[in-house]
């Protein structure tokens, strides 16, 4: 039996930015990405903690450095800016496997830079 398992969370993250009109999709600082071995295209789903909306998206690659977290097309309706998100990323493995693998965690400053 294969499941799907968390593979990688950004915890606390604040939206930088939401920008209605354009293509849907999170863009994210490829540091946080990177950290959080999250890749460009990939569909993570997104808990907004200040209003309880749940969705999912793709990724878009951010600059590298900026803290940028910009909500893009639909998904900008269900934030604002300074909300504090959660942005997960799935896999899938055996269960054998699943049982031994521990997800990435990533806890971002409230600048949304990675603590060093």
């Amino acid at each position: 039996m294969v499941i799907e398992i968390l593979k990688s969370k950004i915890h606390r993250v604040r939206v930088t930015q939401a920008e209605l009109n354009y293509v849907g999709s999170i863009t994210i600082d490829e540091d946080l990405m990177d950290a959080a071995n999250i890749i460009a295209n990939e569909k993570v789903q997104i808990v907004n903690n200040n209003n309880a909306a749940r969705f999912e998206t793709y990724v878009i690659k951010g600059e590298r450095g900026s803290g940028k977290v910009c909500l893009n097309g639909s998904c900008a309706r269900l934030a604002q800016v300074g909300d504090i998100l959660i942005i997960m990323s799935y896999g899938h493995l055996p269960m054998e496997e699943a049982r031994k693998y521990n997800p990435i965690l990533v806890f971002p400053d409230d600048n949304n830079r990675l603590i060093k």
